[in-house]
């Protein structure tokens, strides 16, 4: 049997601190950005299935119950109540949580209290531009304060984040005279409501995070694996640690990356709960090619505490299913896949975020 008695969880969110009806849960358990078809539910995914599975016996009923029994139990308990039998059930022992989300979700201490764990902050680089920009009349004030306040975060924050990558030139920063332009075009059009999506001021914001040393976490869905690359070579030697994050459906191309840089790494994320049932064949997809030491756990979960409970579980089943496959199989000894699994579920995570 595979054991993972501890859990980092290497990316999450906080959980909503409000009571949820039917809509609005089922509205957390996608990424849709709406509601589901007429006649149609969200619970009719393969997190919905996952969610129905895992989450009621930490509550008190069976396996599969129906979703307005389930919810009717969450009431009854409250949320707070609720929130930490399912936080508690879930192996996790250490959460690094993104805070650069908007709406009332816990922040990482409270997330700890409620889990019974601890909790570090993963500082999200647009927000804290956006914060900056706040105080900076212009675009000389603007990056010299970018690079105060990155430098003052660095000795506390686990690590950087960055939702955003711009499409191209990301293996080398800025000139001087590039940021200027860029910060001098965003202060512009921030006083119009735009958001930060200069590729050239990202690329700045993300060149100053690596010049801290602090693990720099990346959004790639939807990067340009050829941009990817050349920064994983650019920053080959810095003394930063890239962490790959929501490669799915790419994770063959992040595992390749994984295997081809000594400082690049793969967050195995809520690929694994999107996937539910069939999460095994895609970790196993991704053991395939990327080193074991170079995966790391995590639910990217965020708002409901149940996609943390079904990030653990789902992560805990597929890793058993495959290492135990292996094992029987004859390929593998215990000892080697119980290794394994210690690594990717907590080892790895402590050695590059120096937990």
């Amino acid at each position: 049997m595979i054991e993972t008695p501890s859990l980092v969880d290497q990316y999450c969110h906080g959980v909503l601190r409000a009571e949820l009806g039917l809509g609005t849960f089922e509205a957390q358990l996608t990424d849709a950005g709406g509601p589901p078809a007429p006649g149609t539910t969200f619970f009719d995914t393969q997190t919905g299935f996952a969610v129905r599975r895992w989450c009621p016996p930490l509550l008190g009923l069976e396996p599969h119950c129906a979703p307005a029994r389930y919810l009717a139990r969450r009431r009854e308990l409250g949320v707070s109540a609720a929130a930490r039998l399912l936080l508690r059930g879930t192996g996790v022992t250490t959460y690094l949580v993104d805070t650069g989300l908007p709406g009332d979700l816990t922040g990482p201490q409270e997330l700890a209290y409620a889990g019974g764990a601890r909790a570090r902050e993963i500082v999200r680089l647009d927000l804290l531009a956006r914060q900056v920009a706040d105080t900076s009349g212009s675009a000389g004030a603007l990056l010299a304060n970018l690079a105060e306040w990155v430098g003052a975060a660095a000795p506390s924050a686990v690590a950087f984040a960055c939702a955003a990558l711009p499409a191209a030139g990301l293996a080398r920063p800025p000139t001087a005279r590039e940021a200027h332009e860029a910060a001098a075009r965003w202060l512009t059009a921030r006083a119009a409501g735009a958001p930060l999506c200069d590729p050239v001021l990202l690329r700045h914001l993300l060149w100053t995070a690596v010049a801290t040393g602090r693990p720099l976490q990346l959004h790639v869905a939807g990067a340009d694996p050829h941009a990817l690359a050349g920064f994983a070579e650019a920053t080959c030697g810095h003394g930063v640690d890239v962490v790959l994050l929501g490669s799915y459906p790419r994770h063959r191309e992040a595992a390749r990356l994984t295997a081809a840089f000594p400082h690049v790494y793969a967050d195995l994320g809520p690929a694994l709960a999107r996937t539910g049932a069939r999460a095994a064949a895609l970790l196993a997809e991704v053991l395939e090619i990327a080193p074991f030491g170079k995966l790391l756990f995590s639910s990217g979960a965020r708002g409901l505490p149940e996609l943390h409970v079904v990030g653990a579980r789902v992560f805990t089943e597929a890793l058993g299913r495959v290492l135990g496959g292996w094992v029987a199989d004859g390929a593998w000894s215990p000892a080697d896949a119980q290794r394994v699994a210690s690594l990717i579920a907590s080892e790895n995570a402590h050695r590059v975020y120096e937990l």
